[in-house]
């Protein structure tokens, strides 16, 4: 097998915001502790109508678009990651298969692995492309996120979601090479019948987030033989604002490099969706020759890292979908906690 990569990319965010102010008022926060030590403004919020497989489903049709029109009869794989699948027990890939008109004869399944599960549904969909199992694998990083009344989630857990159609002709952006890095380190955790996940303070930052995010870097830079001057772009799992920053920094990468794929300071924590939405956009201002470096994380502790080379063909296809600082910028519908409680499903009737 030669050369395998993304063939089509897209991303869904709804036009719901709710900004921080809007929130601390209401819980007699200090909003701006948020917005300067998290750097955080506001977040995107689902309308009920709204959860992890509308937005899959949308994020695929932009994918398709890009992908120039591939028969999706020859997708062989649809692996969605995600910590809000609809149902706990049936696939919400299932669902997107029958939404795009996919074949019965396909593999599908749900991936977790907290924030870091779309990157594993990535991994494993180019892993069957090169292998040569599958044509076209379609992986997904989505989440609708929780986070507790009043708590620090509350401030960052947002929606979004991003595809990625894997193949070996026609690609957008060439796969290099892939690394993962992981521990036993459960900084974040939700059990089964809660609704809402617990995280351990200060402790999500060291020795979780950054001790896996920056050992996935530099694993993957290792394994290449590249260092952050030669990358033209790095994207980051983004929990909040300041946590992408301070990695990339830690490791060498510029600002510059960082800030197209930068979105959580106004988009907030998509959990699954984080790093893949930062590579869309990415993508979007990207040019032939570009290399990328996507490195996600997910709480349990892991990270996977990706060396991305953009092609000819990006130039070709990038406006065939709409990009992902349109949908992060423009049409904004803005909501008060209220309406953001009853979207979210704050309020519990007595059974």
């Amino acid at each position: 097998m030669g050369k395998v990569g993304i063939v089509g990319y897209g991303c869904h965010l709804p036009r719901h915001r709710i900004k921080v102010e809007e929130i601390a008022k209401v819980w007699g926060a200090d909003a701006p502790s948020y917005k300067k030590g998290l750097m955080l403004r506001e977040k995107s919020v689902p309308p009920p109508d709204c959860d992890t497989i509308t937005l899959s489903v949308e994020a695929t049709k932009n994918a398709l678009r890009r992908a120039g029109g591939i028969n999706t009869a020859e997708i062989g794989a649809i692996y969605i990651g995600s910590e809000s699948h609809p149902y706990a027990v049936k696939p919400s890939g299932a669902t997107v298969a029958e939404a795009i008109g996919a074949t019965p004869d396909i593999h599908c399944a749900d991936f977790e692995f907290a924030c870091k599960a779309g990157s594993e549904a990535m991994f494993v969909c180019l892993g069957l492309v090169k292998a040569g199992e599958i044509k076209y694998g379609l992986a997904i990083g989505g989440d609708t996120s929780q986070g507790a009344p009043g708590d620090a989630l509350e401030y960052s857990a947002a929606a979004g979601a991003a595809a990625f159609i894997m193949g070996s002709e026609n690609l957008i952006a060439e796969s290099i090479d892939t690394y993962s890095f992981m521990t036993d380190t459960p900084d974040f955790w939700r059990r089964e019948y809660e609704f809402y996940p617990q995280h351990a303070g200060r402790y999500t930052g060291e020795p979780a987030y950054f001790k896996h995010t920056c050992g996935a870097a530099e694993g993957m830079m290792k394994k290449v033989g590249m260092k952050p001057a030669d990358f033209t772009y790095a994207v980051f799992h983004q929990p909040n604002g300041k946590f992408p920053m301070r990695a990339g920094k830690m490791l060498g990468f510029t600002q510059e490099q960082m800030e197209p794929g930068w979105l959580s300071p106004t988009l907030g924590n998509t959990y699954s969706g984080a790093s893949p939405i930062g590579l869309t956009s990415t993508l979007d201002i990207a040019k032939p020759g570009d290399t990328i470096l996507m490195v996600s994380y997910g709480s349990g502790s892991g990270s996977d890292g990706f060396v991305w080379k953009v092609t000819d063909r990006i130039d070709e296809v990038r406006d065939k979908a709409v990009r992902t600082r349109k949908l992060l910028d423009e049409n904004l519908i803005y909501i008060d906690y209220g309406t953001y409680a009853k979207f979210r499903h704050k309020i519990k009737k007595n059974a």
